[in-house]
């Protein structure tokens, strides 16, 4: 039987290395999930963003926020008495951060307190829903992680 020299750990070493290599080429790829960027205008929306911050720092000072809940027929979110969007008018965002295809934006009026995102428009999976309105011209954001199922 012939002796292991360093040659011959050289070339195994080196063989091990071209293997993987040849994994981070082929194979590790494979496993990862749609890298698209979250938005086409991110760059912009991020200069923007401290009015988003001040929006949501509005909503935690309120005494209730609006809530939400999972119906037959959607989702309802439900605003407080105290709270009177203006115009009546909200806007919501159902955000899915892997297919932005599934992205549901809407304004919408809101009558008796509450609205209803229709379950035909929503796809199973994670979202994050983000709710905005304004009162007295003071903007206010709300944002949930919802599963749908």
């Amino acid at each position: 039987m012939k002796k292991l020299h360093w040659g011959h750990g050289l070339a195994i070493a080196l063989g091990c290395f071209i293997l993987f290599i040849l994994f981070l080429i082929f194979i590790f790829p494979m496993g990862k999930q749609n890298s698209e960027m979250i938005s086409n205008n991110y760059y912009e929306e991020e200069l923007e963003y401290q009015k988003v911050i001040d929006a949501k720092k509005n909503a935690a000072k309120l005494e209730s926020q609006p809530i939400y809940k999972v119906t037959n027929e959607g989702i309802q979110i439900t605003f407080p008495e105290a709270v009177k969007p203006d115009g009546n008018k909200a806007e919501f965002v159902l955000f899915r951060t892997d297919d932005s295809n599934l992205d549901v934006k809407k304004e919408v009026a809101i009558s008796q307190n509450y609205f209803i995102i229709p379950k035909k428009v929503i796809v199973k999976g994670s979202y994050t829903l983000k709710l905005k309105w304004t009162e007295n011209k003071i903007p206010y954001q709300i944002d949930y992680d919802i599963l749908w199922k």
